[in-house]
């Protein structure tokens, strides 16, 4: 079993940045691909980055340029730093390890 608990969200005026954490625990020699997923309200949850334990990353076209992620592997630790957020960047960020643990999620809100 693997436990991740996100930190970081928050409200900020567009333009503005935040970083999220997420920390993992538990059976953490098994994770591998860890991810930050969106969900806003009244759309589905949709992935937003994911970064392997190479450190290759991937992003949804629409915060390319904008977000990194990142992550420490000796702290078990992945992140999600968030430059010139825009309102639509609005939702809930979950962090995800291996498609399969999930964290309970932390509110980001971008106001105009």
């Amino acid at each position: 079993q693997v436990q991740l608990v996100e930190s970081g969200g928050g409200l900020v005026a567009a333009g503005g940045s935040l970083r999220l954490s997420c920390a993992a625990s538990g059976s953490i020699r098994n994770i591998g691909v860890m991810g930050w997923y969106r969900q806003a309200p009244g759309k589905q949850r949709e992935l937003v980055a994911a970064i392997s334990p190479g450190g290759s990353t991937k992003y949804v076209d629409s915060v390319k340029g904008r977000f990194t992620i990142s992550r420490d592997n000796a702290k078990n630790t992945v992140y999600l730093q968030m430059n010139s957020l825009k309102p639509e960047d609005t939702a809930v960020y979950y962090c995800n390890a291996n498609n399969e643990y999930w964290g309970q999620g932390t509110l980001v809100t971008v106001s105009e």
